[in-house]
């Protein structure tokens, strides 16, 4: 009897985790060029010539290819650098870190947890309260209005706005 109840749990996880990575893979196909460039070869889409670099409207922004919320429009900042700048992410445990060594010296690389999509990188030269700035590729984002969050599934994030 243990051994049926063992083998119909690992099924049903094996399963649910195909269904998982077979959802994200049918995204990746629906991505443009530049998104799939940017997110999935650790790619960096051109400066000042990118949708979010000067966006200024309320909401959040998400992973292009999971969904997950990333990062919020009361955290964004005008770096002069051309890209979207934030100096924090909505949830820390939403992303991930990794050491990039493309150019001369290391950098941060910044990922979305769990689809795994490169973002652009982190740098110690933001604003307070963190000092950091969140550089980011447009092509990596997917904006979520204020109006639109809560029919979008990204109501736990409206306290974000509250005054």
């Amino acid at each position: 009897m243990t051994k049926k109840i063992m083998l119909i749990l690992l099924l049903t996880f094996s399963v649910n985790a195909q269904t998982t990575k077979e959802l994200m893979e049918e995204k990746k196909s629906k991505l443009t060029d530049m998104q799939y460039y940017v997110t999935q070869d650790c790619g960096t889409e051109p400066a000042f010539d990118n949708e979010y670099w000067d966006h200024k409207e309320p909401g959040i922004y998400v992973d292009i290819v999971s969904g997950e919320a990333l990062f919020a429009s009361v955290h964004k900042y005008d770096s002069n650098s051309g890209w979207p700048s934030f100096y924090q992410p909505i949830e820390d445990q939403n992303v991930k870190f990794e050491q990039d060594y493309q150019l001369i010296l290391p950098r941060t690389e910044v990922k979305s947890k769990q689809g795994d999509s490169h973002l652009g990188h982190v740098f110690n030269d933001g604003p307070n309260p963190t000092g950091l700035r969140y550089c980011i590729n447009s092509a990596a984002l997917k904006f979520i209005p204020l109006k639109e969050m809560e029919e979008k599934g990204y109501k736990e994030y409206l306290y974000l706005f509250e005054t």
